[in-house]
């Protein structure tokens, strides 16, 4: 066993399943891996993944919460909307100037898929949708083995010693993947290891990686270290 798949089980066996993407409506679905179970699933998903850039997703909650009162989790509703009642409901998000013009753009890009599922260098030629956007697009909308990379992921390997301040999201997703699929050789199970270490790593993150100085406390540095 590789140290990143220690981290991994360290972390599961600590926190246990936590059921990434939540649906509103539904919550969080532990052990369910049958999500997103249908089209307007797979569309919150998406936008959820654009609202939650530079945010809590706490804040992301409450903006989709706000478009559910409005029946407005779908494209086409969000695309009838007057934007600055757009705007107004994703205002808990932040940069809602911003993400209603990336949120725009996306559904563009969405309509033109038919109902497939998007390419990863596709979504990254739609205005607003970077790297994280895109992976967490895949993993938790498609059911694509695409790793999700996080601020919170580079500030536990930085403190942990398996990369430097330098690396890029590139660099940390292929040591994430390789490290994974190296353990890992079962498809549907390294498709539910990328989608629970992620929510695993943002779990424990919020608790010894919010402030600064970033680490303090954190048990992984006497189990890896």
């Amino acid at each position: 066993m590789n140290k990143i798949y220690k981290i991994y089980k360290i972390l599961y066996e600590a926190y246990g399943a936590q059921g990434w993407w939540p649906i509103t409506g539904y919550g969080y679905h532990k052990l369910d891996y049958d999500f997103p179970r249908n089209e307007s699933e797979i569309f919150e998903v998406c936008l959820g993944s654009i609202l939650t850039q530079n945010t809590t997703f706490s804040s992301v909650v409450k903006s989709l919460e706000n478009l559910y009162a409005k029946n407005a989790i779908n494209a086409d509703a969000i695309e009838s909307m007057n934007i600055e009642e757009l705007k107004e409901a994703i205002r808990p998000s932040g940069y809602y100037n911003q993400k209603a013009r990336y949120i725009l753009e996306f559904i563009k890009f969405y309509k033109n898929l038919g109902g497939a599922a998007p390419t990863r260098e596709a979504l990254l030629n739609v205005t607003g949708i970077g790297e994280e956007s895109a992976d967490s697009m895949l993993l938790y909308g498609y059911d694509k083995q695409e790793f999700k990379v996080d601020a919170y992921t580079k500030r536990v390997l930085l403190e942990l010693g398996f990369i430097d301040e330098k690396a890029k999201y590139g660099d940390i997703k292929r040591l994430m993947q390789n490290s994974l699929k190296e353990c890992i050789k079962n498809e549907k199970e390294l498709f539910k290891v990328y989608q629970e270490f992620h929510a695993l790593i943002v779990h424990h993150g919020k608790k010894f990686y919010s402030n600064k100085p970033y680490g303090v406390g954190c048990f992984l540095k006497k189990e890896i270290l």
